[in-house]
């Protein structure tokens, strides 16, 4: 052990004659502490709420999807899917087409989004999970899906057969419009069941048969919109993205989950560092008590370092044991205020202490990234805060007791 860590670990421990340094330096810890606690605990709570928010788009949202890159819709030929049968990674894929529609129902009209899939769309999601009344729709009917928000508005029920129900969209082609009539495709449909997921998907989304909307729209039965794959478990999802995309060409575009959520994880991700960067400030305030704690330490011992000084230690010496001693103020403390932090994030997860409403507790999430991010942003402030601090030692100042 070096000489000016041992020196500085005897001052760690050692209490100074003077009572109010001592409170001082007592402030100094717990102020450590306390922002090491409240750094961690705040990433726990935002990892909790991002998991939270992220479940509601990945309960829709498929492992890998590709979307065509030019125009709305494009021919799957039979060659290509008997390719993508072959790749290993893949458990199972559903061909989609999308498109805007108007759907009406006693004199009641709303412009959504209709989904047409096939059969393997029930292997891609757990639609039972997002059904909240009602059953899912057959292949080859003229049943659909709504979600909570459009059932809500347009006072829909299931399977009532007394409020017709049309889904309108606008017949393709060019040229001027001669009549109202001839300017609509139109299918009269069932609702059999409500699904709940999100509030955006709830009041702008309806499911249905793909081949029911591929005749709505005009197309041809191998015409998509979109391909949404399920991957296997232990599948290698980038070596799978790149076979995928070498079957399937330039005419689309393969986004994994996070790029089908850019916004939402941009956005996430934007608040997380601003949070970060918050309470980094709240702890760059705190270390600013550690630079006092050890300035006051300096003024107190100024007759041992004299002695210290006189018996052959040198000034870069006297400065390296107010750096350790500082430095180890402020990672003991980090410690300490980090191993309360995850005593009361585990006791959140498991007795629920916070709620936010009667039945929801507050989501929290220990992630080992953020457990270090903290050790490392109070290790760092607490090197510099200890470096300011120790460099205020000067001969003059040691010979001036």
């Amino acid at each position: 052990m070096s000489f000016p860590l041992y020196i500085a670990k005897r001052y760690l421990h050692s209490k100074s004659s003077n009572n109010a340094i001592n409170i001082i330096t007592i402030i100094a810890i717990i102020g450590v502490i306390l922002g090491a606690a409240s750094l961690f605990i705040v990433l726990s709570g935002f990892a909790g709420l991002k998991d939270f928010t992220l479940q509601f788009s990945s309960v829709v949202d498929p492992d890998l999807k590709a979307e065509t890159a030019f125009g709305k819709s494009i021919e799957l030929s039979d060659e290509k899917k008997a390719q993508l049968d072959t790749i290993q990674g893949i458990a199972t894929y559903s061909k989609i087409v999308e498109e805007r529609v108007i759907i009406s129902s006693n004199n009641k009209n709303t412009i959504a989004t209709i989904k047409g899939v096939d059969k393997n769309f029930e292997h891609i999601i757990a639609v039972d999970s997002i059904l909240d009344n009602g059953n899912w729709f057959n292949q080859k009917t003229r049943e659909i899906v709504v979600g909570w928000g459009l059932s809500s508005s347009l006072s829909l029920g299931l399977l009532d057969y007394t409020k017709p129900l049309t889904i309108y969209v606008p017949k393709p082609g060019k040229g001027q419009i001669t009549s109202t009539k001839n300017a609509y495709n139109s299918v009269k449909v069932n609702n059999v069941g409500v699904f709940y997921i999100n509030e955006d998907l709830n009041d702008n989304y309806i499911f249905a048969p793909i081949d029911m909307v591929q005749r709505l729209l005009s197309y041809e039965p191998n015409q998509i919109t979109a391909l949404e794959f399920k991957l296997k478990e232990n599948a290698d999802i980038e070596a799978t993205k790149q076979t995928i995309s070498s079957i399937l060409g330039d005419a689309f575009i393969l986004k994994n989950r996070e790029q089908l959520n850019d916004a939402l994880y941009k956005m996430l991700n934007t608040e997380y560092l601003a949070v970060y960067l918050i309470f980094t400030l709240v702890l760059i305030i705190a270390f600013f008590n550690i630079v006092g704690s050890l300035i006051m330490m300096m003024l107190d011992k100024k007759h041992s370092l004299n002695t210290l000084y006189n018996i052959g230690a040198t000034v870069r010496d006297i400065r390296r044991i107010f750096f350790y001693q500082g430095s180890l103020m402020s990672i003991i403390g980090g410690l300490i205020g980090l191993t309360i932090s995850v005593i009361v994030v585990i006791l959140q997860q498991r007795y629920a202490l916070l709620m936010i409403t009667p039945s929801l507790p507050y989501p929290v999430a220990i992630k080992i990234e953020n457990f270090f991010i903290a050790f490392f942003t109070i290790s760092v402030l607490g090197v510099l805060a200890s470096k300011i601090a120790s460099a205020r030692i000067t001969e003059s100042l040691i010979k001036t007791y």
